[in-house]
């Protein structure tokens, strides 16, 4: 092999290399080509119909939905689901991922809780769905959801739509977080403790900063896996076209409340759906992939720690 022509070094590879290269470098293309298309896609129909007073106007029960408002309550439920969804899973998967990495003691519950993730991140959202309304049904947990005449605890809310969201979330910052963790070289830490650090001052001062490329990617996942749910919105959160809180507390009534997310509005007035708008669906659609990438640069710019969205420090 000629090491000192890199670029054309693989003419001289055996044939079934070659082949195998063509096939990665045709997969790559195929990818991007895919995720162009629907971004172009959708990029095209819905700046057709996205209409400025559509994000301000609230929608309205009809049964013809492209007369009837626009999509302003689900663009809020969706944002107050991936927030409340990312609060819980962010900081549960990152300590999660730090205690197995720097800790796993004892053994035999670190392996648990490994296979616990690994089967979470395997469940389907359906299933987590049906899980948490028969949990959240409970008599106890009335506070949490909508209830009806004569105490009748439904299961559906808001806050709990959330929980569940974020048991998806969940494995992927685990995940994440524990192969930056792993990927932190082992005489990082020694120095650390040369130092005179302590362990827990290691991991927050050293190891966190160090890993935030990867928390962040996990995170970011995870919101795009909690904004593109649709069963757990449909369950659990009520599927009311409009935010209808529930309780006397000022904020925290509306998550204790029934709402619907842009998912469940697109899914509705789909070509096949029941609302008779495709056109808004388009639109909604699209403001769903604009949201989800705004995020997504958001999060990038935290963990890239600058000043002005400094996070870990």
């Amino acid at each position: 092999m000629n090491r000192t022509d890199p670029a054309g070094s693989w003419r001289s590879w055996p044939l079934a290399d070659r082949l195998l290269l063509g096939a990665c470098w045709a997969a790559g293309i195929a990818l991007v080509a895919i995720a162009a298309s629907i971004v172009l896609y959708m990029g095209f129909k819905g700046i057709q119909y996205l209409r400025p007073d559509l994000l301000i106007s609230r929608p309205v029960s009809d049964l013809d939905q492209s007369k009837s408002g626009g999509f302003l309550d689900p663009l809020l439920g969706t944002l107050l689901i991936i927030t409340g969804a990312i609060v819980i899973a962010a900081p549960l998967g990152i300590a999660t991922a730090v205690w197995l990495v720097e800790y796993g003691k004892p053994s035999w519950l670190a392996r648990m809780v490994e296979s616990g993730v690994e089967v979470i991140a395997g469940t389907p959202s359906i299933v987590l769905a049906l899980f948490g309304l028969a949990f959240f049904a409970q008599q106890g947990l009335g506070f949490l959801s909508t209830t009806g005449e004569g105490g009748a605890v439904f299961g559906r809310s808001l806050l709990i739509c959330c929980t569940v969201l974020s048991l998806e979330a969940l494995p992927l910052i685990v995940g994440a977080t524990r192969e930056g963790l792993l990927a932190t070289p082992r005489h990082v830490r020694e120095a650390s403790f040369a130092l005179g650090k302590t362990r827990a001052a290691t991991i927050h001062r050293v190891l966190l900063p160090v890993a935030r490329p990867n928390i962040a990617t996990g995170t970011a996942l995870g919101m795009g896996r909690i904004a593109g749910d649709t069963a757990v919105v449909l369950l659990l959160g009520g599927g009311t076209l409009q935010l209808e809180s529930n309780g006397s507390i000022p904020g925290l009534n509306v998550l204790q409340g029934t709402g619907s997310t842009l998912t469940t509005y697109v899914y509705a007035n789909s070509p096949s759906g029941e609302g008779g708008a495709p056109q808004k669906a388009y639109a909604a659609a699209f403001l769903l992939l604009i949201l989800v990438l705004f995020l997504n640069w958001v999060v990038d710019r935290i963990a890239r720690g600058s000043e002005q969205l400094g996070w870990i420090r």
